[in-house]
């Protein structure tokens, strides 16, 4: 394989630099170097023109610009938020800006696979393949170096700009009018689509490649999967609103079920849930290079690419937004709890995750703070003892949480996870505070149970007491399963689908009834 020095391409006042790489794209296609030294035969076929792809939505499945907004406000939140007092003199320095200000790790970005299988493909015939892309240049070859095949790369500089007619003067300076294929993605592809040689539509919507293969009829399609309502449920976590049930806690507790407090207790569930999904989505924004390097977390639909990263950044207000109407419906000082929890949570996200025991303390707040809003929702007073079953049993939880996170790690030989504050050491001192922690749940439980209240709320508050032996076997059976490696998911939404946890919470529920 031959090894080019750096070319640079005169283009006037609106130079673009064009980097040629030494390539590695043999190991992808499992083909190997000579072991003598000797220099490889080239493969490119007479005739056979340049192959440029765009980066943005097409070979990657995110947006670099919007990579390194987030990638910045995590790790220096006021230096990204300072961004919009700096004097804006274009986009290509605002590019340029946050390239040379954010640590971005291209090597983790997800990948559009059939893209690069096709790049591969063409590069086994010969082909040579360049980036051309309006992110900015150093990007862009980070990205070109880490994938290994790539002979060279255009991209945008401090004062231009490589977008559009842009992108397309540059490029058929270099290869000529038709000169080369292009793959893009955008309406603002259609520039250079009118002047390569073929015109490649991957990742487009439906409506742009009907409007490119009217203008070109030789126009190709490359068909890439397409997000669906799937996506967008599982991105806002559906599945963990269950634990906005927390909100009912104090409407059952209290025995107060009317029409007005299960209409608010209803609307308050709502609230939190949006707002927990708003959550959600702005934590996976922020913790993206930690997320992609996580044995499951790299999955979900922000950090794999599968939900467009300017769409997670439009729905987190726009989710925040419905759950602030719903919370004023409800009340002042629920609203006012509500608030607070998304506060909170925000700093969990841009800080306190960070942080041993911090973390976890904060999870069981966050968890708490649903119970003071049902209170809030119904205008009752939060139980001194409820508030502090809470928190105990939360913590239990987070901890698990924790210890399952290390027990993957060390499975998988990746090291102390990335993004927290605990070792792999710390194993047997999580494992004996999340067993204290849980223990104590059931002790303040049964002190509640010798309460007066007890005796004002329930006919048989005797029977009460047999509900501390299920909650025991539950807590002590996730920690068997944590210990064992049998458990691998969050314990709230093991708990949620696991069939002996909802037997066991079946019982608890029945004791109380029968009480009652």
């Amino acid at each position: 394989m031959a090894f080019f020095a750096p070319s640079v391409l005169g283009l006037g006042q609106d130079t673009m630099y064009l980097r040629r790489y030494s390539t590695h794209w043999r190991s992808y296609l499992g083909v190997h170097q000579p072991m003598n030294g000797a220099e490889s035969k080239p493969l490119a076929h007479v005739g056979e023109v340049p192959l440029v792809v765009d980066i943005d939505g097409t070979l990657i499945r995110t947006d670099l610009l919007i990579e390194n907004f987030f990638t910045m406000l995590a790790a220096k939140p006021w230096v990204a938020l300072g961004i919009w007092r700096l004097p804006l003199r274009s986009k290509a320095w605002l590019k340029d800006y946050l390239a040379a200000n954010s640590d971005l790790d291209v090597t983790t970005l997800p990948l559009n696979q059939p893209v690069v299988d096709f790049l591969l493909q063409e590069k086994a015939k010969g082909r040579h393949i360049y980036l051309a892309s309006a992110s900015n240049q150093r990007l862009v070859e980070a990205l070109a170096r880490h994938l290994g095949f790539i002979d060279g790369s255009f991209g945008s500089n401090e004062a231009v700009n490589l977008s559009g007619k842009a992108k397309a003067d540059v490029l058929c300076r270099a290869f000529g009018e038709r000169g080369f294929d292009y793959i893009g993605n955008d309406r603002v592809d259609f520039a250079v689509w009118r002047r390569c040689r073929v015109a490649i539509a991957t990742n487009a919507t439906a409506r742009l490649v009907r409007q490119l293969k009217a203008e070109r009829q030789d126009a190709v399609e490359l068909a890439v999967p397409k997000a669906g309502i799937k996506v967008y449920l599982k991105a806002i976590r559906v599945h963990q609103w269950l634990k906005n049930l927390l909100v009912f806690v104090p409407l059952l507790a209290s025995h107060d079920l009317t029409g007005h407090t299960i209409a608010n207790s209803l609307l308050a569930a709502l609230a939190f849930s949006l707002a927990a999904s708003s959550a959600y989505l702005l934590n996976d924004l922020l913790d993206l290079p930690n997320d992609r390097v996580h044995p499951s977390k790299r999955h979900r639909p922000l950090a794999s690419g599968r939900l467009p990263l300017i769409q997670g950044a439009v729905l987190a207000p726009l989710l925040l937004g419905v759950s602030t109407l719903c919370g004023g419906v409800v009340s002042a000082d629920f609203l006012a709890v509500l608030a607070a929890y998304y506060i909170i949570t925000l700093a969990y996200s841009l800080h306190l995750k960070r942080h041993m025991l911090i973390d976890v303390l904060t999870l069981a707040g966050l968890y708490t703070m649903r119970i003071l809003a049902g209170s809030a929702a119904i205008d009752r007073p939060s139980s001194a003892w409820l508030l502090g079953f809470s928190v105990f049993v939360f913590l239990c939880l987070a901890l698990i949480k924790r210890y399952i996170e290390l027990v993957g790690s060390l499975k998988a030989n990746k090291g102390n996870p990335k993004g927290r504050g605990y070792r792999l050491e710390d194993l047997s001192i999580l494992s004996g505070l999340a067993s204290a922690s849980g223990y104590c749940s059931v002790l303040v439980l049964a002190l509640y149970f010798n309460s007066p209240e007890v005796h004002v709320l329930y006919r048989n508050p005797s029977l009460l007491w047999l509900a501390c032996a299920p909650l025991l076997y539950w807590i002590s059976r996730l920690l068997l399963l944590a210990h064992r490696g049998e458990l691998h998911d969050d314990p709230v939404v093991f708990a949620a689908t696991d069939r002996t946890s909802l037997i066991t919470g079946a019982v608890m529920v029945a004791i109380v009834l029968a009480a009652i």
